[in-house]
């Protein structure tokens, strides 16, 4: 799809009305995936049938979180070349998507994109401008994060977007502000899998040629085996009681969890860290005024409650996970 730039408040001006197709992290032609997933991000495939609306994000909740977040001094504004060019600008221009259930959604009635990396771009928004609305989109794939931050497309990147070694050699990254593992989706109703070690002699789905199952050969060893080919056909699968588990970034199951209510539930997660972190120019000085900003919100709690809006609210799931060490 081709990128397009609108900004919020020309959005609301136009009535805007976009195809808000509910996919999560990088399974649809615009939202970027870091993990082994490769379809139907959010479980809204036919999956075996499921008619269950969506669990919608509280929009009352997460506006007046976004509104209502830090602001930062001129001091610290003028110190650093990234944030006062965004300042004399007017508006921090992003890189990000419209389609991923629980990181950035657009709304098709109101024109706004709420989730949690809209709201860390909201909220940075509010920090440099003082309005959490002064932002615009350009809408990106994996293919073009690095391009349009390499051409001044953008001013930074949000976009469930790993930090690797090769990346880092092009951009710089500030955060992480997110860590995904492997997780483990069983059926709402079985209650013998509560984590890894529980996968013993089970059979475990995980997407053909996916690390899924050099993972598990590390952290199950005695699991057996199945690769199936997308994530539609492993939940079908799961339904049918043909895999006991099904094995893959926890990102794409809280979005299958989120779309198909009381369907499945996450019965663990394990393996190494997968640090999601905001996109910035090549040695940008922007790295430490964001880093600053993503300690702000940790610190105040601002983080944890939009956690709780975006994504514990809709899964069911109480536990606030630790936010990530910014600048590790």
């Amino acid at each position: 799809m081709k990128s397009a730039n609108i900004s919020r408040r020309a959005a609301l001006a136009l009535g805007f009305s976009g195809a808000a197709a509910l996919a999560l992290a990088g399974c649809d032609g615009n939202q970027p995936s870091d993990g082994d997933a490769t379809d139907a991000a959010d479980g809204t495939g036919d999956g075996g049938g499921e008619t269950a609306e969506p669990v919608a994000i509280d929009t009352a909740a997460f506006d007046a979180l976004v509104s209502s977040g830090p602001a930062a001094d001129d001091a610290a504004i003028s110190a650093s070349e990234w944030a006062a060019k965004v300042k004399a600008a007017g508006t921090l221009r992003i890189g990000s998507t419209q389609t991923s259930q629980l990181f950035s959604l657009l709304n098709e009635v109101d024109g706004h994109v709420r989730g949690f990396d809209a709201g860390l771009y909201q909220l940075l928004a509010g920090y440099i401008l003082g309005d959490s609305n002064a932002y615009e989109i350009t809408l990106v794939q994996s293919s073009t994060r690095e391009s349009v931050l390499q051409s001044d497309q953008v001013d930074a990147v949000f976009a469930t977007y790993s930090i690797t070694p090769s990346r880092q050699e092009v951009i710089s990254f500030a955060g992480p502000y997110f860590t995904a593992h492997q997780g483990i989706l069983v059926s709402a109703s079985n209650t013998d899998i509560n984590g890894v070690e529980d996968l013993a002699g089970k059979i475990v789905g995980v997407q053909e040629g996916s690390t899924g199952r050099a993972l598990l050969e590390e952290f199950a060893p005695e699991a057996e085996v199945q690769e199936i080919g997308t994530d539609e056909e492993l939940r079908r699968a799961l339904e049918q009681g043909r895999i006991d588990a099904y094995v893959v970034d926890i990102s794409l199951h809280l979005g299958s969890m989120v779309a198909n209510p009381g369907k499945y539930r996450l019965a663990g997660e394990f393996g190494p860290d997968d640090n999601y972190g905001i996109g910035l120019p090549l040695n940008s000085d922007g790295v430490d005024f964001v880093n600053e900003f993503l300690n702000k919100i940790i610190a105040d709690g601002t983080w944890a409650e939009l956690w709780k809006v975006c994504i514990g609210a809709r899964t069911g799931i109480t536990e606030v996970p630790e936010p990530p060490v910014v600048g590790v």
